[in-house]
């Protein structure tokens, strides 16, 4: 399947509102690609921002229905270099480690770039160009409890469950409805 080129944004449709993310392929070739296909394919649709922590991240990308995450779960990329810093409205993948990252999305709500720079591999493939107000309205009140630490082991669960356990446990979990990709006019 075909990446995105330099005139296509992800638009988000959450329960906090709309905001549109730029994919910048130059930045991240591998990352943007991927984010893309998924994107295409309806991956992220009905799922939940299960890891807000208020000035630091936002993520997604455990899709909802537990099939389908663990069908993606072991389908991982090549790390891309970093081409930029982890700063306030940029988009990375999420890894455990070198050549790790398959479907999980961080939204950096503040300046990372001391935490999730250098070989960590947490290379950002897009910005949130409209709409980091909606982004920083998700719901942060459970913080790393809610599915935070892929590194810890506390995502068992949102694979074995998928939404249905989000839902149960953490109602007040912003929604993310559906991303879509939009060409800009020319």
């Amino acid at each position: 399947m075909a990446g995105p080129d330099s005139d296509t944004r992800v638009v988000a449709e959450t329960s906090a509102g709309m905001f549109e993310i730029s994919v910048h392929r130059d930045w991240c070739p591998h990352g943007a690609a991927r984010f893309f296909h998924l994107v295409q394919l309806g991956y992220y649709d009905d799922s939940r921002f299960f890891r807000v922590v208020a000035g630091k991240w936002a993520q997604f990308g455990i899709a909802g229905t537990p099939d389908v995450a663990q069908a993606w779960r072991g389908r991982t990329i090549l790390d891309d270099a970093m081409a930029r810093s982890n700063i306030r409205g940029f988009v990375a993948f999420a890894n455990t480690g070198p050549h790790t990252r398959s479907t999980q999305v961080f939204i950096n709500l503040g300046d990372n770039a001391g935490q999730n720079d250098g070989e960590a591999g947490f290379a950002p493939f897009g910005e949130v160009v409209v709409g980091m107000d909606v982004v920083d309205r998700l719901y942060a009140g459970y913080g790393e409890t809610s599915g935070g630490g892929m590194r810890a082991g506390h995502q068992e669960a949102l694979f074995e469950h998928g939404n249905r356990v989000l839902d149960a446990d953490f109602p007040k979990l912003d929604r993310l409805i559906r991303l879509r990709t939009r060409p800009l006019s020319r």
